[in-house]
């Protein structure tokens, strides 16, 4: 499971039949930063991901990949390896808080 950003979308008009109506979203991992450990960085890496709970661009997600993409019950037996299962409210980190949704939306 890995932390990560939405950063965008991606439409497929043509694909099998089981994945017609799912949402695919593009989500690039997020790391601490190794040097000041106050913040999320981007990794440079990003996936294809099935959005399960209804995320947008720029929110932070959860993102399982695997066999677990297919664990739950809007994925089961989908051909997919990377899922989001949740929206991020908080990051917390050596006792401070590193992310909030809260204070990114008031930004």
């Amino acid at each position: 499971m890995f932390v990560g950003k939405v950063t965008g979308s991606v439409v497929a008009t043509q694909k099998v039949d089981s994945m017609t109506g799912h949402k695919l979203l593009i989500v690039e991992p997020l790391r601490i930063d190794p040097e000041t450990r106050d913040e999320l960085k981007i990794t440079g890496l990003s996936y294809v991901t099935v959005d399960t709970m209804g995320a947008g661009v720029g929110e932070y997600v959860l993102v399982v990949q695997g066999s677990s993409a297919r664990l739950t019950p809007e994925t089961k037996n989908l051909p997919v390896d990377a899922t989001i299962i949740g929206i991020v409210d908080t990051v917390h980190l050596d006792h401070k808080c590193i992310f909030s949704r809260e204070d990114r939306a008031n930004n």
